[in-house]
């Protein structure tokens, strides 16, 4: 049966990620989508690891479940040929400055010329109703600008990075949202319309939902920051043998924590009791979990606190999710082999649909021109 989005035509000319992993997730919700790429191909195609040139592993997990077509739009044929696309679509996606953009005939008021109920995105850095609207932007510089690295040096005593394309794939999240209230919108009047999805407001307001804290009032209630979050004892803990997530969240969890421990004191603490002390003194309590974690293996900790419901966790390494029990019994991870890339592991969709069940039907495309 085919995905929520079978018959909706996407043109996707963007590029490395906050485009292609918002249209990956389009084409498998059904859509298809056409990656189309200039003659030196996606930059993404080249970092490694890969079996052969063009073809390296983040390119072909963001880019799976597309065709491909190569064209160059500072070429008028190639440009028309563009045209002829976006005639019979119904979303155009792009993430290049929209000067660039301009000048390669995308601009949302052409495009629509050519296609009247067509919905145009794109993705930019900043909004450009601002003065940071020619900026260049990349997810480090995003991740700076968005407050995303002072946190963790108020966190950790440094600034730094998420050790993942943080600004760049939560980026893209909104773009499928608003792609999806646009095409109800359209199926509901007929009516297109152009969306723009810049990085740097989108993490500031992803940051802003808890982060924000006392400056959400005025005159402010207290400092930006979640303290809990901030905590530089939040960490996964060591115990005997490495290290284990827990996280006691109510008043029971963190007596039974304790008493499990044999801290028989810290388990009738009155604090525990409530909600806002549990929070005003939460740098001791995470210190004295560590306190007790260190007593017992990791395998320990997980077979006294389950019984318990104590969220908890192992700290396991990418390799380790492979093999993950519950990972292999929802069929997370899938084979499958790639025509020129050989055999291959993905992942399937993380959401499910009743009625309209998705997921990738194509390879991510090499770069070949012709017809995709």
């Amino acid at each position: 049966m085919p995905g929520p989005l079978a018959g909706i035509r996407v043109v996707d000319v963007s590029t490395v990620v906050a485009g292609p992993f918002a249209t990956q997730v389009l084409a498998e919700m059904g859509a298809d989508v056409l990656k189309v790429e200039g003659p030196a191909g996606d930059i993404l195609r080249a970092p490694g690891p890969a079996r052969s040139p063009g073809m390296g592993a983040a390119f072909l997990n963001c880019n799976r479940g597309k065709r491909g077509l190569v064209l160059d739009l500072k070429q008028p044929a190639d440009r028309a040929r563009l045209d002829e696309l976006v005639r019979d679509a119904d979303i155009l996606v792009h993430n290049m400055r929209m000067k660039a953009a301009g000048r390669l005939g995308l601009d949302d008021a052409r495009m629509r010329t050519l296609n009247p109920g067509l919905i145009t995105c794109a993705i930019v850095g900043f909004g450009q109703d601002g003065p940071y609207r020619d900026r260049p932007a990349y997810d480090d510089i995003i991740q700076a600008a968005c407050g995303w690295a002072d946190l963790e040096r108020r966190a950790s005593g440094e600034p730094r990075y998420a050790p993942t394309i943080a600004a760049d794939k939560t980026t893209s999240l909104y773009v499928t949202t608003a792609i999806a209230a646009a095409l109800f919108h359209r199926a509901c009047t007929g009516e297109g319309q152009a969306i723009e999805v810049p990085m740097f407001e989108s993490m500031v307001s992803f940051l802003a939902v808890e982060h924000l804290a006392g400056l959400t009032f005025r005159p402010p209630l207290g400092p930006s920051g979640y303290a809990r979050l901030l905590s530089r004892h939040r960490r996964p803990y060591r115990t005997r043998d490495g290290y284990i997530a827990v996280l006691p969240y109510n008043a029971n969890h963190w007596r039974d924590v304790f008493r499990v421990a044999g801290r028989d004191a810290w388990a009738q603490d009155e604090a525990l009791g409530s909600d806002v002390a549990r929070a005003a003194m939460i740098d001791t309590l995470y210190e004295r979990l560590a306190a007790c974690l260190a007593q017992d293996t990791t395998e320990g900790w997980l077979a006294r606190l389950a019984p318990l419901d104590v969220p908890c966790s192992r700290v396991n390494r990418i390799e380790d999710l492979l093999d993950d029990p519950h990972l292999v019994a929802t069929g997370f991870f899938e084979a499958v082999d790639h025509p020129t890339e050989g055999p291959l592991i993905g992942t399937r969709p993380p959401v499910r649909f009743s009625r309209t069940p998705c997921g990738a039907t194509r390879h991510a495309p090499p770069l070949e021109p012709g017809t995709p």
